[in-house]
């Protein structure tokens, strides 16, 4: 399959995937998610691909949330069935039967942090910034961060992030359990891939 919004690499038994929109910070709209579930699904049928490396084009953002502009156009009906195609591309990502990790560069916000959190595990860069800002629109997070942030960081916090839309940065992150590790910008893709091999 050819993609348009997305990097899809395979290398020493490791998948890449990129999602490649850095004009929008990498933003999540409907080709885009379709493009995700196209990859992991090629992935979960790949026995070569032990690993899989998820990250975003760019240095300013993992994934900034979901596309505003096109989120914006949904009406009730539409954005259910919006919210049901992440949750079922998320859920993929989460029981993939091989490990994910998520390689946080820059903003993972809203669906960005939906993602990450449905990774296996989370490398976040120094400048790193997650948060759920979807109360900030009238929303909740609806691809399951509702469910994933507290088996994470615990019932408390998670409801502190939520409920304030409050976007936090790696350090605190990591401080939380949110992440996993939080290394230099340039060293996130190498520790990524020092893991992987661990693994494979």
């Amino acid at each position: 399959m050819t993609f348009s919004n997305i990097l899809f690499e395979k290398k020493n038994r490791i998948a890449y995937v990129t999602v490649n929109r850095p004009k929008v910070l990498n933003a999540l709209n409907m080709a885009t998610m379709d493009e995700l579930r196209a990859a992991f699904h090629e992935i979960k049928n790949d026995a070569e691909i032990r690993v899989v490396i998820l990250t975003g084009a760019g240095e300013k953002a993992f994934i900034a949330g979901a596309d505003i502009a096109e989120l914006a156009q949904h009406d009730a009906v539409h954005g259910k069935e919006y919210t049901h195609r992440g949750q079922n591309v998320l859920n993929l990502i989460e029981n993939l039967g091989k490990p994910v990790i998520a390689c946080i560069n820059g903003f993972a916000l809203g669906g960005g942090c939906e993602i990450a959190m449905a990774c296996t595990m989370r490398l976040a860069s120094e400048n790193a910034k997650l948060g759920q800002p979807e109360v900030k629109l009238g929303i909740i997070p609806g691809y399951g961060g509702t469910q994933r942030l507290p088996r994470l960081v615990g019932k408390g916090i998670a409801m502190q992030l939520v409920l304030s839309g409050e976007m936090i940065n790696a350090q605190e992150a990591h401080r939380i359990g949110l992440v996993n590790e939080v290394v230099a910008p340039a060293e996130l893709i190498p520790r990524a891939e020092a893991i992987a091999q661990k693994i494979i």
